[in-house]
């Protein structure tokens, strides 16, 4: 009787004891069958997945001259959860760094993941990485990831080539080829052709020992993959002469850029204060990036493409080429100039004394402001309101480019400005501006602002008679010229071509006119066409601009040059235009005296004794 009494509860007891025992066992079987993440945590500790990184692709110049190529590198891997007891002090002695950077580090790493590799220094060289594998066996948790780094042999072009660097937080969370401790083109070609140049990333399963040293291949390479290494590129750019103009420009703010008319491909894109590319590659960069990022002069920021400036005077060759256009000028037509155009007491634009009056070529060539003011005048005038007539002249103007993105293959870039009806609306109300409020605009000034390659994109469409190709940096991917229609297909202006004949041949008597404001820049057997300009500043002294194509037929090179705080366009950008034109065209500089004078000037001293 008192058995039965405890009968239930054996029963119960039996049960719990039998679930108990049902629950291990499914719980064995998700960890052994079905559920892996156990298997891998375990697997985890002996077999390390190693990334191949691809070699990123060679990049060289129009010529086959290499601008980049890549050197061996590693990075030292930290897996904080595998970090056990160490001497540190040894650990910081082997790779040369301070307590509290390696303190920092871990920390940094820990926060990111525990189980995760994460990069405790990075791009060590190949001499450093051999020391320190030696002994590497005592510090569990750090491994060594062997990589490349970018090297530049031609120490130049470093804005248009840009810089590589790690893959930023924003790129991650959008792109899922990218790991945290990827290489990534921040800047110039280095970012346009991040695609093409990066390759394709490989693994290899390694198995590891308990003093984590590699011991061979895990399943003999059944699960690895290979890295397909980038492409290569060749340029559009011709280094002689990318070298050559930022020589010319040392000491000087501002920037070239040289076109090949009938191409639209850029021989040289110059900004400067220019640096060495190097300067941004291994454990270096960001000491240099955050010297140079606090530089007054601003050597890090991209003049070429990214300065918007008045055009001055060299944007005379538009207005006279609308005012052929729309018929309100010929080449014959003449304008006085008394020291400047007079539309009342006070509103007047001045002007540098010359003969008066002149016709149309001779206005080019002695850049005469009282000329343009009366054409642009002309031209709004024509229409039976002021907005309509500006619309239309605005019109002629974007159509070489001007005002707008030129969709090219580089990696920035600024629209400009070439103000809108609504902008003058906003700024003098509606209907109540017209031709003479908004008159400077006649000789490239006002809110009219452009960039440098906007510049060297209007005297190539120039030089073309009517039409461009849009401008680009890469001529072949991979061997393969491009075929993309945006860089081989021209681009029409709103201006026919029999009207530019006129304008051509004022802008060779820029040169050869006995009046001429470049003719002190002339080079001896080429035909070279161009305009003077300054731009005034109210920040210092005026910014000399000068534009020019050659030769006059058949033009090879378009150029525009920007000097900032340079004065007259004929005193600083002119003659440099026209060394860099010799150069690309002969090969050689005869007047080694006007070329002592530009590699001698130092307008960056001038500017900062102010």
């Amino acid at each position: 009787m008192n058995r039965n009494k405890y009968k239930d509860r054996r029963l119960f007891f039996y049960f719990l004891f039998g679930v108990s025992i049902l629950i291990l066992l499914l719980r064995l079987i998700n960890i052994q069958i079905i559920d892996s993440s156990y298997k891998l945590s375990a697997n985890n500790n002996v077999i390390k997945a190693v990334t191949l990184y691809p070699e990123r692709g060679y990049i060289y110049d129009r010529n086959g001259t290499l601008l980049v190529s890549n050197q061996r590198a590693f990075d030292l891997m930290v897996i904080p959860r595998q970090v056990k007891k160490m001497d540190t002090l040894t650990f910081c002695r082997i790779i040369d760094i301070e307590k509290n950077y390696f303190d920092n580090q871990l920390n940094k790493a820990t926060r990111y993941s525990r189980n995760r590799a994460s990069i405790f220094i990075k791009e060590i060289s190949k001499q450093t990485a051999a020391k320190i594998q030696e002994q590497l066996y005592q510090f569990s948790g750090f491994y060594l990831q062997e990589r490349t780094m970018r090297e530049y042999p031609e120490k130049s072009a470093a804005h248009l080539l840009g810089y590589v660097s790690q893959v930023p937080d924003y790129i991650l969370k959008k792109n899922d080829y990218y790991k945290k401790n990827d290489n990534f083109g921040m800047t110039g070609v280095e970012n346009s052709y991040e695609k093409d140049l990066r390759g394709t990333q490989g693994v290899k399963y390694v198995i590891r020992d308990v003093w984590n040293a590699p011991k061979g291949s895990f399943q003999n390479g059944k699960y690895d993959s290979i890295a397909f290494n980038g492409k290569d590129l060749e340029l559009t750019i011709d280094n002689e002469i990318q070298k050559y103009a930022e020589q010319l420009m040392q000491n000087k703010k501002g920037s070239i850029v040289a076109i090949e008319p009938g191409t639209g491909e850029i021989l040289a894109l110059v900004s400067s204060p220019y640096y060495d590319p190097n300067l941004l590659i291994g454990r270096s960069r960001s000491p240099n990036f955050n010297r140079m990022y606090k530089d007054a002069n601003k050597p890090l920021f991209d003049r070429s493409l990214l300065a918007e400036y008045p055009p001055g005077s060299t944007f005379k060759l538009l207005n006279a080429l609308i005012g052929l256009q729309e018929d309100v000028i010929y080449s014959g037509t003449r304008f006085s100039c008394d020291m400047g155009w007079h539309f009342s007491p006070k509103l007047k634009i001045g002007c540098h004394a010359h003969n008066s009056p002149l016709n149309l070529t001779e206005s080019i060539a002695q850049s005469c402001n009282a000329y343009y003011c009366n054409t642009f005048r002309r031209i709004i005038e024509k229409y039976n309101s002021a907005e309509r007539g500006y619309d239309n002249w605005r019109n002629h103007i974007l159509s070489f480019g001007l005002g707008n993105f030129l969709n090219n293959d580089l990696y920035t870039g600024r629209k400009g400005r070439v103000p809108s009806v609504d902008f003058y609306n906003r700024q003098y109300g509606k209907k109540r501006w017209k031709a003479p409020t908004v008159i400077s605009l006649a000789i490239g000034q006002d809110a009219l602002v452009v960039s440098p390659i906007q510049m060297a994109n209007m005297i190539a469409a120039i030089a073309n008679r009517g039409h461009y190709f849009t401008p680009h940096i890469v001529r072949k991917i991979d061997g393969k010229a491009i075929t993309d229609s945006t860089f081989t297909v021209a681009k029409q202006t709103s201006i026919d071509e029999k009207h530019f004949k006129t304008i051509i041949y004022g802008m060779e008597k820029v040169f050869t006119g006995k009046y001429g404001t470049a003719k002190t820049a002339q080079v001896k057997n080429i035909e070279i066409c161009g305009k003077t300009g300054t731009a005034e500043n109210p920040h210092g002294e005026d910014h000399s601009i000068f534009i020019a194509f050659a030769p006059k037929d058949r033009p090879q090179i378009a150029i525009a040059v920007y000097i900032e705080n340079g004065g007259w366009g004929s005193t600083w950008a002119a003659p440099i235009a026209s060394l860099i034109i010799e150069k690309y065209l002969t090969g050689q500089v005869n007047n080694t005296e006007r070329e002592h004078f530009i590699l001698s000037g130092n307008l960056m001293d001038k500017e900062n004794e102010k």
